[in-house]
């Protein structure tokens, strides 16, 4: 078994023996009688590329993380599918882009978008999750944490494979009244089990408070063979990006790369250091191929398998990275180089509220307080010479006019695929908010639902 440290954190547990970690990845050599490995995907919210020991922090606060590295495989160029949590979620879960599985917004051009409890939306059954068809190889599927894909009752983890769930549907980001916004339910599998704040003694922030819970009610029997179980971040704005660019919300470096870590004893090679792109979508397929199965045929799945890299250290230096924001495409990467399309940090006006997601930092031309359209000549930064893209490469050079072209056509063929999903983050009603959700009724916990009134979210990042 694995421990980790969490700050806002979601365990999907698929019963066998196989870890999985994101934003740090995790395998296990044991194998029940079956065969076959457990996988355990770990997920962690805004945890920074810099925050780990083995990258540099200073603050060495990540002993047990760094040993698994030094015993498998650190990949210091692995990237969330999304700069924002929802969506990159999703992501993992089917497999697929947001802008395919729906986990977007049209509202407005390349805005970022989530799933807090007044949006209608959710992840729709025609997209099929890692947990349906780990069904078909005989596995069992728990989750634990955060879902965030939507709360409604068709969208809840066991309406999508799932076989229990300990968790919340979203955030909390409180205080709520219970009058104008309904304190969050907690679930144990398909009802809820209490509120937070109401029903659970809170002393950790609302998500790492209730995974320590489950953790204290359920895992009592693991080893102690990694340290502590459970430990809070001692912030709540993130951490270390080391040197890359901004931070969440944005597509530089800073808000899409993270740490992630592969271990697999007696499987993995102990001390390797791989620089294959990857991705939090590889994570479906990967685990497919691990429990003998195969991706759907029906529909283009982004993720690829990891397996070869991790275990026999195979580099494929074609695979592209897609950097998107909502509904546009902002940015790509291929091998070492990088080609902005476009480039936005925040609105002017929210900056001069004091939301800044690239604090102490200001590259001129490349960070923007507006949408910036550079299709017609992408701004073009070589990731090993300029990891904090700050040097675009000029557009009268040799290798500006070789590089372009090749990731031109990539971009090219991408789009002329790409079928987006109905968008899911559209459309937002305080009536779906958790006035009564299932099981409200047996602890006498429902709240009276107001009268429906659908409008369009805003979405001001």
């Amino acid at each position: 078994m694995v421990y980790i440290i969490v700050h806002t954190c979601t365990w999907l547990i698929m019963a066998r023996y196989l870890i999985f970690s994101v934003v740090l990845i995790f395998f296990s050599g044991v194998r029940p009688i079956s065969g076959k490995p457990n996988i355990i995907i770990m997920m962690m919210d805004d945890m920074g590329w810099g925050d780990l020991g083995i990258f540099g922090h200073p603050a060495k606060e990540t002993p047990n993380l760094d040993q698994m590295a030094a015993e498998g495989v650190l990949m210091t160029d692995f990237y969330s599918a999304n700069p924002l949590c929802s969506p990159a979620r999703a992501a993992l879960l089917t497999g697929r882009l947001p802008i395919r599985n729906g986990f977007y917004t049209t509202n407005q051009h390349a805005r970022n978008a989530y799933a807090p409890q007044f949006v209608v939306g959710g992840i729709q059954d025609y997209e099929i999750l890692l947990p349906e068809l780990l069904k078909k190889a005989g596995y069992k599927s728990k989750i634990i944490g955060k879902w965030h894909l939507g709360h409604q009752p068709q969208y809840l983890p066991l309406q999508h494979g799932f076989d229990e769930f300990f968790g919340s549907p979203h955030c909390h980001f409180g205080p709520y009244n219970d009058k104008g916004t309904p304190n969050i339910p907690v679930y144990r599998d398909g009802e809820m089990a209490g509120r937070y704040y109401e029903d659970f003694v809170i002393t950790k922030t609302g998500e790492s408070n209730l995974t320590q819970l489950y953790i204290q009610m359920q895992l009592r029997h693991i080893p102690a063979q990694h340290g502590t179980c459970i430990s809070q971040a001692e912030t709540k704005q993130g951490g270390s990006n080391g040197p890359f660019l901004c931070g969440k919300e944005t597509t530089f470096e800073g808000g899409m790369r993270e740490p992630a870590i592969a271990w697999w004893p007696g499987t993995i090679k102990p001390g390797q250091v791989s620089h294959q792109l990857g991705s939090i979508m590889d994570l479906f397929t990967t685990a497919l191929k691990i429990a003998g199965l195969s991706p759907p045929s029906d529909r283009i799945v982004d993720g690829t398998d990891l397996l070869p890299n991790l275990v026999n250290g195979t580099i494929d230096s074609a695979k592209p990275i897609f950097y998107y924001r909502g509904n546009e495409m902002m940015a790509i990467r291929i091998g070492l180089y990088k080609a902005h399309y476009w480039t936005w940090t925040n609105s002017l006006q929210e900056f001069e509220k004091g939301v800044n997601f690239c604090r102490g930092e200001n590259v001129t031309g490349v960070m923007t307080h507006q949408q910036t359209n550079h299709t017609d000549a992408p701004l073009l930064f070589h990731l090993g010479r300029d990891p904090g893209e700050k040097y675009p490469i000029e557009q009268t050079t040799q290798e500006y006019k070789e590089v372009m072209p090749m990731i031109m056509r990539v971009v090219g063929n991408h789009k002329e695929k790409l079928v987006p999903g109905q968008p899911q983050l559209n459309m937002c009603d305080w009536a779906v908010q958790n006035w009564a959700p299932p099981g409200c009724e047996k602890l006498g916990e429902c709240l009276p639902i107001p009268k429906s009134h659908p409008y369009k979210c805003s979405w001001p990042h």
